[in-house]
């Protein structure tokens, strides 16, 4: 069996596991974390509004990850994504169709993109190296990168850039299976599986589509929509969502998942409609992923406890009555 087929496999069982452990460990309990995580269902949603406190004080050892409830959240992550669907609100589904009649019109335009920015590649030398350059950090170099910022964290035992690594890494993995299905479902031809000269033209050849081969051989996968794309916003997203307060974090995340995206198209491994749809993917999941885990923070924060006194004072002699309250511990709201 090719290596691709057996890695494909192995990850489809590693999602499929993910996401039955947190029911099996909590199916028991009426008021589960996973009940309270379900952003979706509102019968079940008994942590009020969603509000994410980025201050750092708040990531601290009650909100911290541990083994267990990593993977706990990832596979609520992965149980809201694929889901979603399911629950989409009437403003979710206009927001949908306004993105889809952006994307239909990008993909009139998908062909004469693609050979404009070939040809534009082709002629500098430049360009070509430092496409694929960029393009492996949606790749094997991102992976490096979210395991510098994670070993920063844990020499300066800097809890936020720990959580907010492991995080990355969370929306990582979700866009990552979220892209794989919808390849599988598409089954879309590559650019680069039409010979130089051709014409190349985008086809969805539906689901469970035998995998092609490029000009070269090389057996490639579904092109739609873009997996490094997908994976390389959805880390953006969790670091320009955790540290929204420095402008400068945002504007960085975003430029290098921007030129992943752009350099999958100089590299003629997708066309345009794959690199916008991964990005609009990788967004709302990294957003996704965000908003759980500042769901757990809020649920595992020690609930806020006020106590009332009565106050008598007198003032030129006068009695001076008075109710005072006292707040201890407090919900990240």
């Amino acid at each position: 069996m090719p290596k691709y087929k057996i890695m494909k496999k192995g990850f489809m069982f590693l999602t499929v596991l993910v996401l039955s452990l947190p029911y099996s460990a909590f199916a028991q309990k009426t008021d589960s974390l996973i009940k309270k995580l379900d952003s979706l269902n509102k019968r079940t949603d008994t942590t009020g509004k969603q509000v994410n406190n980025t201050n750092p004080e708040v990531y601290n050892e009650t909100t911290q990850f541990t083994f267990k409830s990593y993977f706990i959240l990832l596979g609520s992550d992965l149980k809201q994504e694929f889901t979603k669907p399911f629950h989409m609100t009437h403003k979710d589904w206009v927001n949908f169709g306004e993105f889809a009649l952006v994307a239909v019109g990008v993909g009139f335009a998908d062909v004469p993109i693609q050979r404009n920015a070939l040809i534009f590649r082709n002629n500098n030398a430049g360009i070509r190296n430092i496409s694929k350059y960029v393009t492996n950090f949606g790749g094997p170099y991102e992976a490096y990168t979210l395991a510098a910022f994670g070993v920063y964290g844990f020499i300066f035992n800097n809890q936020k850039m720990k959580t907010t690594t492991f995080l990355a890494t969370q929306a990582y993995i979700t866009g990552a299976a979220m892209e794989s299905v919808l390849k599988i479902l598409t089954g879309r031809t590559r650019p680069s599986s039409y010979a130089a000269g051709t014409q190349a033209r985008p086809r969805f050849l539906g689901p469970f589509t035998k995998i092609a081969k490029d000009v070269n051989g090389k057996t490639v996968g579904s092109s739609f929509p873009s997996g490094h794309t997908t994976v390389a916003f959805a880390a953006a997203t969790v670091f320009a969502q955790e540290y929204k307060d420095k402008i400068y974090i945002p504007i960085i995340a975003y430029s290098a998942a921007t030129l992943i995206g752009l350099s999958r198209i100089t590299e003629n491994k997708h066309w345009a409609t794959d690199v916008l749809v991964g990005a609009a993917l990788g967004y709302l999941t990294g957003k996704q992923v965000v908003n759980n885990y500042h769901r757990y923070a809020k649920i595992k924060a020690p609930a806020q406890k006020a106590t009332v006194a009565f106050k008598l004072d007198y003032q030129f002699g006068k009695a001076m009555p008075g109710i005072v309250y006292t707040f201890r511990g407090g919900r990240n709201e």
